[in-house]
C-alpha cells in the first residue's frame, strides 16, 4: 500500500466518521448535556465547585474513576451510577460510529472507490 493510498483510505474513514457523527449528533449531544447537568447537581449537593462536579461527571461517565472525588451522600451516589450508564451509552455510540466508518471504508476500498 502506497502512502498516497493510505492517505486516501484515512480520508475516507474520517469522512465516514463525520457523516455518521452528524446523524447521531442529537443523541450524542443529549448524552453530553445529561453528563454536565448531573455533574452540576452532584456538585451542588456535595458542596463541590461546578468545575469539580463536571470533572467528576466525565471521569465517572467515561468509567475512568480516578477516585479523588467521592460522593458521600446517597442521592449523588445514585446519580453517579446513572452517570456510568450514560457514559457507557455515549462510548458505545462513538464506538458504533467508528466501526460503521471502518466498514464503509473497507467496502469502498474493495470496490476500488478509494485509490
Amino acid at each position: 500500500m502506497s502512502l498516497a493510498h493510505a492517505s486516501n483510505v484515512r480520508h475516507e474513514f474520517y469522512k465516514a466518521v463525520w457523516f455518521y457523527f452528524k446523524v447521531v449528533w442529537p443523541i450524542f449531544s443529549i448524552l453530553l448535556v445529561v453528563i454536565v447537568a448531573i455533574g452540576l447537581i452532584i456538585a451542588r449537593l456535595e458542596g463541590w465547585s461546578p468545575d469539580d462536579g463536571v470533572y467528576f461527571a466525565f471521569v465517572t461517565g467515561l468509567t475512568i474513576g480516578y477516585g479523588e472525588l467521592i460522593p458521600k451522600l446517597g442521592v449523588p451516589r445514585v446519580l453517579a451510577i446513572l452517570l456510568g450508564f450514560n457514559g457507557v451509552l455515549m462510548t458505545a455510540t462513538f464506538a458504533a460510529i467508528s466501526v460503521r466508518a471502518i466498514e464503509v471504508t473497507v467496502t469502498a476500498t474493495r470496490k476500488g472507490d478509494v485509490e
